[in-house]
């Protein structure tokens, strides 16, 4: 009699433990789905030249986008202005300046702080751990706040290598054009229209951009230098520039542009190539070896200990 009273208290005390579970997961969800109606009323009732379009976002900040509405003007009041300046400034090396701002960027690391402690804090209830909620909801929120931080340092990174891989292709581009007799804004429109979508092409088709909207030449390649921020662009608008004030014929200037930027190129991948092997030595002092150690060593241990030796 008493193991089965026993057995029914735990009983009852798992399910309680069930119920309780159940009932924060729905409270949470809940909450969530209050909030989502919020935001997405509150995006409704802004202008349509107030909104921002997140096509050109990955697309779990996609899904996020309409609660960073919520979020934005509070994390605005945060932002200083040499921190402003320093986030426009990432966000133009990873292409999003157009349509992600330093308010709505700051809100988006909210808002992944508040989903990992949400997921983490719940996941330790769900293992039996609630005396953890508190650490585990921490820890998912220091982790999951650096997650924006580091898919923008990525994506900015990323981007730089595809522009230097294309440059030279779409000198080589320009230079045809210009030396077929057409001005520099006309070569640049062909080489949009005829080159590889990338984000090289997004930068020309930018300048070409505020070319037509009535900045001059300097201003445009400028910056354009500023948002991509490479050596290789700085000194590419430099020599533009230099020959403009000189009056020098840019068809020759492009061409030694192109020559210097694909030995660079080479140049690049070459020091990659030999960074290669001393890369691989941890992973292999790791993983490799000790297991091709066991592999080789096992017979003759085995050997050994059949024979009493060791």
């Amino acid at each position: 009699m008493n193991e089965a009273m026993q057995a029914w208290s735990t009983l009852t005390q798992a399910s309680s433990g069930e119920i309780r579970l159940g009932l924060s997961l729905a409270a949470a969800f809940a909450a969530a789905a209050l909030f989502g109606l919020v935001a997405l009323r509150s995006a409704a009732r802004r202008p349509h030249s107030a909104r921002v379009s997140p096509s050109r976002l990955p697309p779990v900040w996609r899904i996020a986008w309409p609660l960073l509405t919520l979020l934005e003007g509070p994390a605005a009041a945060t932002i200083g202005p040499r921190r402003r300046l320093l986030l426009e400034t990432r966000l133009r090396q990873a292409g999003l300046a157009t349509v992600l701002d330093p308010a709505r960027y700051r809100a988006l690391c909210w808002l992944a702080a508040i989903a990992g402690a949400a997921v983490f804090g719940f996941g330790a209830s769900a293992l039996g751990m609630p005396g953890a909620n508190g650490t585990a909801a921490f820890l998912g929120a220091a982790i999951c706040v650096l997650l924006p931080v580091a898919r923008i340092r990525d994506r900015a990174a990323s981007r730089q290598r595809a522009i230097l891989r294309q440059l030279p292709f779409y000198l080589d581009l320009i230079t045809m054009s210009v030396e077929a007799g057409l001005s520099l804004a006309a070569a640049l429109a062909q080489a949009v229209d005829r080159g590889p979508a990338g984000p090289m092409r997004e930068e020309l088709e930018q300048m070409l951009r505020e070319l037509r909207a009535g900045r001059t030449r300097e201003e445009a390649l400028k910056a354009m230098a500023a948002r991509v921020q490479l050596p290789a662009v700085s000194n590419l608008v430099a020599a533009l520039a230099t020959a403009h004030k000189q009056g020098a014929s840019l068809g020759p200037i492009l061409r030694a542009q192109a020559e210097q930027r694909r030995t660079e190129r080479f140049l690049r991948a070459e020091k990659l190539a030999m960074e290669a092997p001393v890369k691989m030595l941890l992973p292999l002092a790791l993983f490799i070896f000790p297991g091709t150690f066991a592999v080789l060593l096992f017979p003759v241990i085995s050997r050994l200990m059949a024979e009493g030796v060791l």
